[in-house]
């Protein structure tokens, strides 16, 4: 039991490098034998985040470097996930801050920085991307030290050491080289600042047992498995212990059946695990994220984990569609309501209430993103569903009303400022700030209302024709900043119930551009594309072509046809008015108005005046 534990979580922007450098310390601490074969960025082990490469959930992995066991915490850089780098903060003694060499601090490092600051770490700044062309690791290390100030650090942790690395090259360095050339030879300057300046756990291993459950893993086999660090005690498997939700909380009784601890990526049995420890024990049925887990004869309680509230809720209702049923394997509302309440809990920045309506959830969670991936899983599954459009959190502060206020930043080609800044001002957006790098680019930071970024992304992109990168993060609450303009064009509605065909296609083609393609199933009340104007138009989407007997030239018969938008979730999820719902189901996702009659439309918008 006395070898030296350190405990470490890697935080950082998006795609500044994090997920990389933790494959890099795995490889050189020797986890992988020579033979092995490694993919890349083998911590994402999740098909949605393979597929996107991003990192959605915090996962744990351990390396030993010269004697000393290094548990290390990877987090996801999307302000949407920050749920999880809370949750991954609260077992961690010390954190690796990463930030790239050109890009600087960014919206998330700041968030993610003052998690950091405020629970009392002490970071260690790592400037990644060093060899990348374009790299100021001077001015990166200066706006890093103003960032800490300006979030009220202390002496302590202002006096942060510096690393210099490439991530993908594997190599760090604590002295400033040549630009173009290697550094360093390997990791070993980053894994010596972490021995050097992350404390050891100062846990007594003879006081009343203490470990908070941060994460929870699910396996068939042993049931529910929670992860957290030991603060102080030992705890061994087979042990009685007490599970507490705080110290004024519910206390259950429980019997701890296996403990585990991390080696590389793999999970290896121990017979006690000690202070400083990251481990997984399992045999507790009811355990939960921030619960204390202690002695029966001396209960020591931790305080439950605070997670900040989510700003944008959405509803998830039944399919109710004409198409309802065909695709989905779990269509019931009860089915999708034990689904939610399965997410919830390990979900921890989630939220889900049951409205007046039958069949019909209000999810709350912090961003499109966070949603569109619970939606995506939830499909993968076999889930049919149908989901609105999201709307932001009101909160009533002294009788007025706010809404939440997102810090933008955005990095953009100088041609496209002047229609970016457009888009951004008819938002209700401010800038705050205004950075040109010298080379052909722009930063633009806004704040804006969380409001004005629903369905921005999509236009930004075209704005920028695709070149543009946008981030942003909740800033705070503000009083209401009045109506934002909605979507500019109307939309294409079928009249009827059918299959489409490419005759009535070719008839549409100079209407507007189209979300179906021929033999589509389409019914009355459906989206079918985006109409060239402002206003809807009822479109016959299932016209075929009258047949004669007579003989006609074959001219009409090459009927060209522009290709349909391809509909993503995210897309739909953007693109949709308050009358509209998206419909997901296992094969395909379709567009809707949410009265599929006419007549019910036109009630609907009387009584809504």
């Amino acid at each position: 039991m006395t070898k030296q534990i350190r405990n470490i979580a890697i935080i950082a922007h998006v795609d500044h490098g994090k997920t990389t450098m933790v494959d890099q310390l795995l490889r050189q601490s020797g986890t992988f034998a020579d033979h092995e074969k490694v993919v890349d960025t083998v911590m994402d082990n999740n098909a949605i985040e393979r597929e996107r490469g991003i990192t959605i959930l915090a996962k744990n992995c351990a390396v030993s470097w010269e004697g000393t066991h290094i548990n290390i915490v990877d987090t996801p850089g999307h302000a949407d996930f920050g749920g999880e780098v809370e949750r991954a903060l609260s077992m961690v003694d010390g954190v690796v801050l990463l930030i790239d060499a050109q890009e600087g601090p960014m919206p998330q490092t700041r968030f993610v920085t003052k998690k950091a600051l405020a629970l009392g770490l002490k970071p260690i700044v790592v400037v990644n991307k060093v060899d990348k062309p374009g790299a100021a690791p001077d001015k990166v290390i200066n706006a890093a030290f103003d960032l800490f100030d300006k979030l009220g650090a202390t002496d302590e942790q202002l006096d942060f050491p510096v690393v210099y690395a490439s991530g993908i090259n594997g190599w760090s360095s604590l002295e400033e080289g040549a630009p173009g050339e290697q550094w360093g030879a390997d990791m070993s300057a980053l894994f010596n600042t972490i021995l050097k300046h992350v404390p050891p756990n100062s846990g007594d291993p003879k006081a009343p047992l203490q470990l908070q459950i941060s994460a929870l893993d699910f396996s068939t086999f042993v049931g529910r498995i929670g992860v957290g660090r030991v603060s102080q005690g030992t705890i061994k498997p087979g042990m009685d212990v007490l599970v507490m939700e705080g110290p004024d909380g519910n206390s259950v009784k429980g019997r701890v059946n296996q403990v585990l601890t991390f080696q590389g990526l793999d999970r290896v049995q121990v017979t006690e695990a000690g202070p400083g420890n990251i481990v997984l024990i399992n045999g507790i049925a009811d355990i939960g994220i921030g619960v204390t887990v202690t002695d029966p004869a001396n209960p020591a309680p931790l305080p439950m984990l605070k997670v900040d509230e989510p700003t944008l809720t959405m509803n998830f209702c039944v399919n109710t569609s004409p198409l309802a049923g065909r695709e989905g394997k779990f269509v019931t509302s009860r089915q999708i309501w034990d689904r939610l309440q399965k997410e919830l809990q390990h979900n921890v920045a989630l939220r889900v209430k049951e409205t007046d309506e039958d069949g019909i959830f209000e999810v709350a969670g912090r961003g499109e993103l966070h949603l569109t991936i619970l939606l995506e899983n939830m499909r993968r599954e076999g889930y049919e569903l149908a989901v609105s459009k999201p709307r932001v959190v009101f909160k009533d502060i002294d009788g007025v009303r706010h809404e939440p206020i997102e810090l933008v930043t955005a990095d953009i080609e100088e041609g496209h400022q002047g229609g970016v800044m457009q888009a951004l001002g008819e938002r209700k957006g401010e800038l705050v700030n205004m950075e040109p790098d010298g080379r052909g680019r722009v930063r633009l930071e806004y704040r804006i209302p969380a409001r004005g970024l629903i369905g921005f992304t999509n236009e930004f992109l075209n704005l920028t024709r695709g070149s543009g990168l946008i981030s942003n993060i909740f800033d705070g609450y503000e009083p209401h900043k009045g109506e934002i303009g909605g979507r500019k064009n109307g939309v294409l509605i079928s009249m009827d119930d059918g299959e489409i065909f490419t005759y009535a296609l070719g008839k549409l083609d100079d209407r507007g551009r189209m979300f179906v393609k021929a033999g589509d199933p389409v019914y009355e009340g459906m989206i079918v594309g985006i109409h060239s104007r402002d206003n809807d138009l009822i479109v016959n989407a299932t016209r075929t072509k009258q047949l004669t007997n007579f003989r006609v030239s074959g001219k009409e018969d090459a009927i060209k046809i522009t290709p349909p938008i391809d509909l993503t979730l995210e897309y739909g999820v953007e693109f949709i008015e308050d009358d509209e719902l998206v419909e997901i189901t296992p094969k395909s996702i379709r567009l809707r108005k949410r009265h599929l009659k006419e007549h019910e439309r036109k009630r609907a918008s009387r009584e809504g005046a």
